[in-house]
């Protein structure tokens, strides 16, 4: 017990001894710290009084290269400061005014340009300080002074303006509320080359408050698209009185070349410019055209004007309730623009026209008044005559856009308006664009009796452009094409017909000049008035024409069957049988789709014996929009000769009359071309 008490005495003691060593002596009611701990105290409080005069300072000119290589880093580029860099930290609304900001291109573009991504004479950017303690960021006045800014697209799609690795797109901008943006003598340039884009002109904002406008911001740019004017003008509310939870409202108004663009929209979260939402109107020329504002690939068409509903979610553009007239047809349908395959527009969505005017549709194929021939040759005689239209455009696809996008849309016309011999009802297209390569499938014209059906496929991922069409007509009624001559149709029955053929060339008309196939047409049933079967076989004047048109009097069509073979763009003629009981007609010739020229001769032979037969066989000339129908001349003259040498007494007999055709053999023949 004794050793107990005097282990713990002397352990207190120690405790009292170490205890006064580090108490704090307390004199006269003061207590004092150790002269080390004050002196330790005051260095570090002049240490942080040094830093925060040393950031007063406005001049922060040796924070330069720390600067630039954080935004170097964060854009992947090059980034220099060249000019002063003055800071006002210490304040309830902190500012910065950058001079000399010069940021480089991206290490792929550097070959290709020499001058800098961008140059900004001076920047200066105020923000809030209170906002900043909970995460937000509140730009008070963002003023750029004579920004210099060249923007690139190489071929691939690569843009210098995406700050991002690898995408080769960038993400819509997010920028924090500014509540005043002035942008003084601005100058862009834009180099396109995967879109065939060039633009040069100024750009300018500024707001205008008390000047009697309807908004108080204004943004503006002019200059020239493809070498051709283009104006933008976007006016808006206030910025001042900006909301993150408001939306704000703009209006817009572009015009590039003949097209003119309006929009009265809203940013939905501002400065969010991935959230839009606003209505839309457009107007041009030719919805092609519209590929120089919005990057979508759209078909040649007449004059149009359209409205819709257009939102942006993001990378998601939604075209709502699109109405409007394209030609003398109008369109109705929603669409969406999908970027998010790194940039690359994929359009989906229907289409639909109440009443489709079916020349518009001539358009889509190149069909203008390009398509006119050339001046006849120096050594030719200028016989206007001779230059004609096509049938077949010439106008070339666009391979650079069509590789750009990607589409599945479909297309239907309720109702056609047609020529008097076009009895076309309805019309539907389903149109799928893949990396280049084009298809329409199905193809569907609907007549009152009978449908054409099929396929069309332009494959454009290659330089040398394929082309394939795979088409069939089933159940045509013949009469409804014809006119009526005294009171009746002079041919009636069913047709079906295919064509199926390979060709290449950026236009219509070269795929079709060095196209590869078939065509068949088979009339399997029918009946033709007998006046003009036997004219057929008995050429007579336009005066006995006439006289035996009134005889309505009808006769059976064993077999009317047509087959072609196209080689190298020359459709030549295997079998053309039309067969009635009274006459047979055999046909041979070509077809010339390179230049459209016409050779085709038919000759009937009566199968009864015909007292008065002039034989001249009929010729097919000309081209295919105006074909020229006459006589063998030398056949008739030679004949006229015969007939002189009795002194035009006895005529001319042609004792020579037809068989029938074996019709189930031809047919079944031509029938393994069209296809059941």
């Amino acid at each position: 017990m004794e050793a107990a008490k005097i282990r713990l005495a002397t352990g207190a003691a120690w405790s009292r001894q170490w205890a006064g060593v580090q108490a704090v002596r307390v004199r006269n009611g003061v207590s004092h710290v150790p002269r080390k701990v004050l002196w330790g105290i005051g260095a570090g409080l002049a240490v942080l009084l040094a830093i925060i005069i040393f950031l007063a300072q406005p001049n922060w000119n040796w924070f330069r290269p720390t600067l630039s290589s954080i935004v170097s880093d964060r854009l992947n580029r090059p980034v220099e400061i060249t000019g002063n860099l003055r800071v006002r930290l210490f304040s309830f609304t902190p500012n910065a005014r950058i001079g000399g900001l010069k940021i480089g291109q991206p290490d792929w573009a550097k070959p290709t340009l020499k001058t800098n991504m961008a140059e900004v004479q001076q920047l200066n950017i105020t923000t809030e300080l209170m906002p900043l303690f909970i995460g937000r960021v509140v730009l008070p006045r963002v003023e750029i002074t004579q920004p210099v800014v060249t923007l690139f697209q190489d071929k691939t799609g690569r843009a210098n303006w995406n700050f991002g690795t690898g995408a080769k797109s960038a993400k819509p901008f997010k920028l924090p509320p500014i509540k005043t943006f002035i942008i003084n003598d601005g100058q862009l340039s834009y180099n396109s080359l995967s879109r065939r884009l060039n633009f040069t002109g100024t750009v300018s904002a500024q707001e205008t408050p008390g000047a009697g406008r309807k908004y108080a911001f204004n943004l503006n740019g002019d200059g020239r698209l493809n070498q051709r004017v283009f104006e933008l003008e976007a006016t808006g509310g206030p910025l001042l009185n900006v909301r993150t939870d408001k939306p704000y409202p703009f209006d817009m108004s572009v015009r590039a070349g003949p097209t003119r663009l309006t929009a009265k929209g809203r940013v939905l979260k501002p400065f969010n410019l991935g959230q839009l939402d606003g209505d839309v109107s457009v107007s041009g020329r030719s919805l092609a055209e519209l590929y120089e504002i919005t990057g979508l690939t759209l078909p040649n068409t007449p004059a149009y004007k359209i409205t819709a509903r257009v939102g942006r979610d993001e990378r998601i553009y939604h075209i709502n309730r699109i109405n409007g007239r394209v030609g003398g047809s109008d369109v109705a349908g929603d669409l969406k623009v999908d970027l998010n395959n790194e940039g690359r527009p994929y359009l989906t969505g229907d289409i639909s026209s109440k009443m489709l005017d079916f020349k518009d549709m001539g358009t889509l194929f190149g069909a203008t008044a390009a398509n006119a021939p050339q001046a006849p040759e120096l050594d030719a005689s200028p016989d206007p005559t001779r230059a004609v239209r096509r049938l077949l455009p010439d106008v070339p696809l666009d391979v650079a856009r069509v590789r750009g996008m990607d589409a599945k849309v479909n297309y239907k016309a309720l109702s056609v308006k047609a020529r008097p011999n076009l009895p076309l009802r309805q019309v539907s297209l389903g149109i799928m664009l893949d990396k280049g390569r084009l298809t329409l499938n199905p193809v569907e014209f609907d007549f009152p009796h009978g449908r054409l059906t099929g396929m069309a496929d332009i494959d454009a991922r290659t330089d040398v452009q394929t082309n394939h069409i795979d088409m069939r007509l089933k159940g045509l009624r013949i009469q409804d094409f014809t006119p009526i001559i005294s009171g009746a149709e002079p041919v009636e029955g069913r047709l079906d017909a295919r064509i199926r053929a390979t060709g290449t060339g950026h236009t219509v008309h070269d795929a079709a000049a060095s196209a590869n196939g078939d065509f068949a047409l088979v009339m399997p049933q029918g009946t033709i008035r007998q006046s003009f079967a036997e004219l057929m076989g008995v050429n007579a004047t336009k005066g006995l024409f006439m006289l035996i048109s009134k005889d309505p009097k009808e006769t059976p069509v064993r077999c009317a069957i047509a087959g072609f073979k196209i080689t190298d763009g020359v459709m030549r003629a295997q079998n053309i049988v039309f067969d009635t009981e009274v006459v047979r007609v055999s046909g041979s010739g070509r077809i010339n789709l390179k230049d459209e020229s016409l050779d085709l001769v038919f000759e009937g032979k009566p199968k009864k014996f015909r007292l008065v037969r002039v034989d001249v066989p009929i010729v097919i000339g000309g081209n295919l929009t105006q074909p020229k129908i006459g006589l063998d001349a030398k056949t008739a003259i030679a004949q006229g000769g015969i007939a002189a040498a009795f002194n035009s007494v006895l005529p001319f007999i042609n004792l020579d009359y037809a068989g029938d055709a074996n019709c189930a053999a031809l047919e079944a023949q031509t029938q393994s071309k069209v296809g059941r």
